[in-house]
């Protein structure tokens, strides 16, 4: 009974003490794996990062993307060199200009490329608008695409996108007003009261007209037919080139649907005759949407 009794008890402590070291080196492997860094780390500690990096510390910004919930669209050195900003020039900029930049490629909360919808806006830290968009090419912001999703970091996640976003100053009415080869289409929007329309907060899409285009028409038809026309270059939503798929359609601010044709890009009122009008000059960003030049007035 003595020996049972005491090979029971020798079998319970080697036992136990096998749990106790599984356990330690469970825990020491815990201790082992690396705690994911910060936004602020990763962007110090990236290579590939460096231009971003020198930016954050002009900006003096690091502590900001060292807490909180973040999304960070990223710019890496080649999407600072697509842009033509090299270290001399972050040096020469003004700490405002910067700090303003690196705030529009911010958002105060945590958003995975899985949560990005097909087209709408999200507030920077700048609290302008960037414009986020989801098709079967990719992940876009402003019509620049994101190259590598859903970088994890302690406080948030980062997107690496291929090209810098600069926050845009004017709203779209604003932006025709300063365009000389769209005074026609400023004069009709003007004088037939759709200032208002194009001016207002939101994140509309407006196909415009340049002033060839006008002038190939050689008469225009009563004010509700004008209006009509106007109304039905504007779609209510974001639409960059990048947001473009050959043979969609678009609904207009009129009930109007617009035709999408690529190669080159281009857009037609679905039920007109007319021809097709070519893209000639594609995402002129403002503060409440997008404006891409056409070379013919959409008529029904």
């Amino acid at each position: 009974m003595k020996t049972n009794l005491f090979s029971n008890l020798k079998l319970f402590t080697l036992g136990l003490a096998g749990i106790l070291s599984l356990a330690s080196c469970s825990k020491d492997e815990d201790n082992n794996t690396p705690a994911p860094k910060s936004i602020a780390e990763i962007v110090n500690t990236d290579a590939n990062f460096s231009l971003l990096k020198a930016a954050v510390e002009k900006a003096g910004l690091g502590t900001a993307l060292s807490s909180g919930t973040l999304t960070v669209f990223a710019p890496d050195n080649s999407a600072f060199a697509e842009a033509g900003i090299d270290l001399a020039l972050i040096n020469a900029a003004s700490t405002g200009f910067i700090d303003s930049v690196l705030k529009y490629h911010v958002v105060g909360a945590k958003v995975l490329s899985t949560g990005v919808p097909a087209s709408d806006t999200v507030k920077s830290l700048l609290g302008t608008n960037l414009y986020a968009s989801k098709n079967s090419n990719g992940v876009f912001v402003n019509g620049i695409k994101v190259k590598a999703a859903d970088v994890t970091a302690s406080n948030g996640v980062i997107h690496v996108i291929s090209n810098v976003l600069i926050p845009p100053t004017k709203n779209i009415a604003e932006l025709v007003s300063a365009d000389a080869d769209l005074s026609s289409l400023l004069g009709l929007v003007a004088g037939y009261g759709l200032v208002p329309a194009v001016s207002g907060s939101g994140k509309l899409t407006v196909f415009a007209p340049t002033n060839a285009a006008f002038s190939a028409i050689t008469s225009l038809p009563d004010t509700a037919t004008v209006i009509a026309i106007l109304t039905s270059h504007i779609i209510g939503t974001n639409v960059f080139a990048s947001d473009l798929i050959d043979g969609d359609s678009a609904k207009t601010l009129n009930n109007n649907f617009l035709l999408i044709g690529l190669n080159p890009a281009s857009v037609k009122i679905k039920t007109s005759s007319e021809a097709v009008s070519k893209i000639t000059a594609a995402d002129i960003i403002a503060t409440n949407g997008v404006i891409h030049k056409i070379d013919k007035v959409l008529l029904p």
